[in-house]
């Protein structure tokens, strides 16, 4: 296995591994309002929190940052949290551009907390490398790919459910947000950093 294949595998199973489900969480938060015919937006909106987590892993990769891993790990449970509001607390699914551009912008900082609390772990991996940019390169291309089957799988249980079960969006988002409102709340009780 080369370098890139090591890395871009690594990605993946960082987005996919059910032990580390917080981003899994996130991501179905995430798209609890939208239906497939918005995919590009939700596109955008899981681009935009790879841009942050990318950006994130290298600020952390040439330690231009330290930030407590306890901090980190109870933030990334608020992020989810934040998400499940706006959610169930958004009336409708096409709302205007700037409310878009308002979750864009969150999704891009959420990644950069999520980018964080993988750095320690990556910036050990890097020690071993002589140049950390193809190995940056390929991992964050398979957290693009994990996310986009998380997405993908997601939109499929969507279509069965909203098209052909005739579920309204209002309870699909409800019980996802809701889902990701409850845990979230439990994790941030036991990541608690004091």
């Amino acid at each position: 296995m080369t370098t890139f294949q090591m890395y871009l595998q690594l990605g993946i199973e960082h987005i996919i591994d059910l032990k580390g489900y917080d981003h899994l969480l996130f991501l179905i938060t995430l798209m609890a309002v939208y239906q497939i015919r918005q995919w590009k937006k939700i596109l955008i909106l899981v681009t935009a929190f790879t841009l942050g987590h990318t950006t994130s892993l290298i600020i952390a990769s040439f330690n231009l940052i330290s930030i407590s891993s306890r901090w980190v790990e109870f933030l990334i449970p608020v992020t989810i949290c934040l998400t499940a509001l706006v959610n169930i607390f958004q009336m409708k699914a096409d709302s205007s551009k700037g409310h878009h551009l308002y979750k864009y912008i969150m999704s891009l900082g959420f990644g950069l907390i999520h980018g964080l609390g993988f750095s320690n772990y990556l910036r050990s991996l890097f020690l071993k490398e002589d140049s950390i940019a193809g190995p940056l390169f390929s991992f964050n291309l398979g957290i693009e790919a994990g996310q986009l089957m998380i997405v993908a799988s997601f939109l499929i249980l969507g279509i069965i459910t909203l098209e052909l079960f005739k579920v309204k969006l209002r309870e699909w988002n409800l019980v996802f947000s809701g889902a990701g409102l409850g845990i979230s709340i439990i994790l941030m009780l036991e990541r608690f950093p004091i």
